[in-house]
């Protein structure tokens, strides 16, 4: 089996380009094809069961082969294991171990998404909201096709819906104002209106995000800490001796 058997190519070319990110994404599209593929078949028919542990065996084989494209370690320093000496304690141990790691890269990540949201007060985003509304009759009074009309203010529906979550992501403002902005000024009945509603939205934005960064004063941005082993080995520890006084004789 291949990777395509677990992640398909649109999958792949859209992978984010950070290496860590780029990992963590693979992997849980490739989970979530592992679990869909696995609950078709029957473990108690042996023939279905083969299946499930191969599917187990190529899932960890991709994983390991793409920690190590990304240099993810401890991924890059293991190895997959002989099948003949593969079983089920095996693959229960990876699949451990694989949670752990991406928990660690989630809480990486989710600290990585803060710093580029902001959480909009509920004052802004009315006003917000307001300036959307303006933009949308400029739209809608534009000499843009019906089938740009539609695009742009499908654009502003979504972007109203990203107000609603608890963190709105300052990439999902700049697309919108370049879309705004990308529109020739011949085809708005008022373009430097419409302009003007798009600066005062980034604007609102962008003070509240200088707020909340004055208050919580986040750290600048730092190498990403090395993830941690799900265990420590622990080794006994040897005793020093002296070997004459161990004979008895």
């Amino acid at each position: 089996m291949s990777i395509l058997n677990f992640v398909n190519q649109d999958q792949l070319d859209n992978l984010d380009e950070d290496p860590r990110t780029a990992f963590m994404e693979l992997v849980n599209h490739a989970q979530r094809s592992l679990d869909e593929q696995v609950k078709k078949l029957d473990p108690d028919e042996h023939r279905e069961w083969q299946q499930i542990e191969d599917l187990r065996y190529s899932f960890m084989n991709v994983v390991i082969a793409a920690a190590k494209r990304y240099e993810i370690e401890p991924f890059v320093s293991m190895d997959v294991p002989q099948y003949s000496n593969y079983g089920n304690s095996e693959w229960r141990q990876f699949r451990a171990d694989v949670d752990h790691y991406l928990t660690q890269l989630m809480l990486d990540n989710s600290l990585k998404s803060k710093k580029n949201s902001v959480a909009i007060l509920a004052t802004s985003k009315e006003r917000i909201r307001s300036h959307l509304h303006a933009l949308r009759n400029c739209v809608e009074k534009s000499n843009m096709t019906k089938e740009k009309q539609q695009a742009l203010l499908g654009k502003l529906d979504a972007f109203e819906k990203e107000l609603e979550k608890k963190r709105v992501s300052l990439m999902a403002v700049t697309l919108l104002a370049f879309e705004v902005v990308s529109v020739p000024g011949s085809l708005w009945a008022t373009g430097e209106v419409a302009n003007k509603l798009m600066m005062t939205v980034m604007h609102v934005v962008a003070e509240d995000k200088a707020k909340e960064d004055e208050i919580r004063q986040l750290p600048a941005t730092q190498t990403p800490k090395a993830l941690s082993p799900p265990r420590v080995e622990k080794k006994l520890a040897k005793e020093a001796f002296d070997l004459d006084s161990e004979i008895p004789f």
